[in-house]
């Protein structure tokens, strides 16, 4: 399980490689050439080494058209243009709703069962979060939604929707992750980028703005971080775990912010709640875990 803990340290490291890049670029740009770039990469890959799982049958591609529209280009465009408004303590809320979403979908797509053990694990996992929320930004940060608010969470609902619908084409079709990323992330970054000069102010020939070495630099880690490492370890990873577990295993991410932050800045700025946080999701995940073991979901090492 050392694999799922590797991925969303990762994933922690992308919120503020992200959010950095956004001094640079607008959201929905941003996205677009992200995406495009590293859907070439992937797809050059698997052109050159793999050509053999470089296809994809006619009766597919309706599934994959989904994919590129709720895994690539919905969540990613709704998340970055919410991050420019949303606040820490409401984004990190809505993440930690993914295990709930996914396990709905779960039931409906693949009819996963969800046991008594299991939600207790969930509903552990998740308030375990609140202590320190609240400790940290105090109760009003979480009294009203505004449209950040709300775009945010259609980001949420999108990726673990899509997510689904990956490991349908990677573990039941048995394609190959890096070709449906790779496909994915192409066309749904040439989506967000025909979008960008319509709903964004560019000067010149590109919307940037500031260091542009510091620019590339951000978006070369980010491209490496999560869309060649950590978004195909995570599609390899659904040939192993469930979509619900993977989700609730995201639980963590916050811990990995706050290394984040104390590795950056030198300094720890949570208090004696987020360790209380800390374990209480630990011990949902090893609920919702053994459960998930003993329903034969999970393949064991």
């Amino acid at each position: 399980m050392y694999l799922v803990f590797l991925m969303y340290l990762l994933f922690a490291s992308t919120f503020t490689i992200g959010k950095a890049a956004l001094q640079f670029a607008p959201p929905f740009w941003f996205v677009g050439v992200r995406m495009i770039i590293a859907g070439l990469l992937l797809l050059g890959y698997l052109y050159f080494f793999k050509r053999k799982k470089l296809f994809l049958r006619t009766a597919d591609w309706a599934i994959l058209g989904s994919i590129i529209i709720f895994h690539i280009f919905l969540p990613y465009s709704a998340e970055f243009w919410a991050l420019q408004y949303i606040s820490a303590p409401k984004a990190c809320l809505m993440y930690n709703l993914s295990p709930f979403i996914s396990a709905f979908f779960s039931y409906i797509w693949f009819a996963e069962k969800m046991t008594n053990k299991k939600w207790l694990g969930l509903l552990i996992g998740f308030f375990a979060l609140i202590p320190s929320l609240v400790a940290t930004n105090g109760v009003n940060a979480f009294l009203f939604f505004s449209w950040a608010e709300i775009v945010m969470l259609i980001s949420v609902v999108s990726s673990v929707y899509g997510w689904v619908l990956f490991r349908d084409l990677v573990k039941l079709r048995g394609y190959s992750p890096f070709m449906i990323n790779g496909m994915a992330m192409l066309i749904g970054g040439i989506f967000s980028l025909s979008l960008s000069p319509m709903v964004e102010s560019w000067k010149g020939l590109l919307p940037l703005t500031g260091n542009l070495m510091e620019f590339a630099t951000l978006l070369g880690m980010i491209i490496l971080i999560a869309n060649v490492i950590s978004y195909n370890l995570y599609g390899w990873l659904l040939h192993k775990y469930t979509a619900s577990f993977l989700s609730f295993a995201g639980f963590l991410t916050p811990v990995f912010s706050a290394f984040f932050d104390w590795f950056i800045t030198g300094k720890l700025s949570v208090g004696p709640s987020f360790f209380i946080s800390v374990g209480l999701i630990l011990l949902g995940l090893y609920i919702f875990y053994s459960e998930e073991l003993k329903q034969g979901y999970i393949v064991k090492e």
